[in-house]
């Protein structure tokens, strides 16, 4: 849907829970110093298994951050996906004076990839263990991807446009896209971003069938990718959620904008044929530039998802370069 005048989306709040930090301004300084926190797992029923090396994320009270009535609800992908939303929200200074005279203006996109591993585990523990009358109702809701988008919109009184992206690693991206997408169209506002918890043993199975996940034992060599030492991709938890708006009315209410979306673009090449994937790579620069209005001499930093195998990180740097 067209509209009369270009809308611009700005980003106006941010929250983080991750391995490194549970608030914006620990991850940051941590990401600053080059500190790593990938380790030893340390998740229970996971001792046994292949994967000895993840970025947990240690210290996360949700009992301390988020009401008791929506913890028995959820997952922990979407504890992360509630407090990093809360401050983002908090960021932004968009509380509920701001929109509840227009509650269809503030709307919800999440992005996962895994769902709640840990909370659907336990329930299939209490079915084939104890018997169906032991399952809890909200096994139906807490295991699936969309559960967090369902639960920040309920828990903020959010009732405009929503939506989940399964994308796998660029779920993130895509979740902003869409999010811009919705602001451009008329959306006042969006609380967006993604969160994962994949660390549940049922949900650390489901992914040793993923040829490159790495299996080294030491935490400083297990990931290193565009390195020759490079041996696959390590996975974490956590969460980051942004709000984004509507440029002149994030203005017209006082808030500090920290950027702006300008331009964005997806492909898909398989993962089985990563010399395929620089062309794909490459096209999708090609095409997030052109809608930013942008040369490539403009762009001062990229950040680029690297899976730590050679022929992968291969066609990622050809494909930036």
């Amino acid at each position: 849907m067209s509209t009369p005048k270009a809308r611009r989306t700005v980003v106006t709040g941010i929250g983080v829970v991750a391995p490194n930090g549970t608030s914006t301004e620990a991850f940051w300084k941590r990401t600053q110093e080059g500190m790593s926190v990938l380790d030893k797992v340390t998740r229970e029923g996971c001792e046994d298994l292949p994967l000895h090396i993840a970025g947990e994320v240690r210290g996360f009270d949700p009992v301390a951050l988020i009401e008791e009535r929506y913890l028995v609800q959820t997952d922990r992908f979407t504890h992360f996906a509630m407090a990093a939303a809360d401050m983002a929200l908090d960021d932004a200074r968009l509380g509920r004076a701001d929109y509840e005279d227009r509650p269809f203006g503030v709307g919800v996109v999440t992005a996962a990839g895994s769902g709640g591993g840990e909370f659907g585990q336990r329930e299939l523990q209490r079915l084939w263990g104890q018997g169906s009358t032991y399952v809890g109702p909200y096994q139906s809701i807490a295991w699936f991807y969309a559960a967090s988008t369902g639960q920040i919109s309920i828990r903020g009184g959010f009732k405009g446009p929503c939506a989940v992206v399964a994308s796998d690693e660029a779920g993130g991206l895509d979740a902003l896209a869409h999010a811009d997408r919705s602001v451009r169209r008329g959306t006042d506002a969006v609380v967006v971003g993604a969160a994962e918890a994949p660390l549940a043993p049922y949900s650390v199975v489901c992914q040793l069938g993923y040829r490159d996940l790495s299996a080294a034992e030491d935490p400083t060599r297990a990931y290193r990718p565009f390195t020759s030492d490079a041996c696959g991709f390590v996975p974490a938890e956590g969460g980051a959620m942004f709000v984004v708006e509507e440029e002149e009315a994030a203005r017209e209410r006082g808030a500090r904008v920290r950027a702006e979306i300008a331009g964005h673009a997806a492909t898909f090449t398989t993962a089985a044929h990563w010399e395929e994937s620089r062309e794909g790579l490459a096209h999708a620069i090609e095409g997030a530039l052109r809608e930013a209005g942008c040369a490539p001499d403009e762009v001062d930093v990229v950040f680029a998802d690297a899976l730590g195998s050679p022929a992968a990180d291969r066609a990622e740097a050809l494909a930036l370069a």
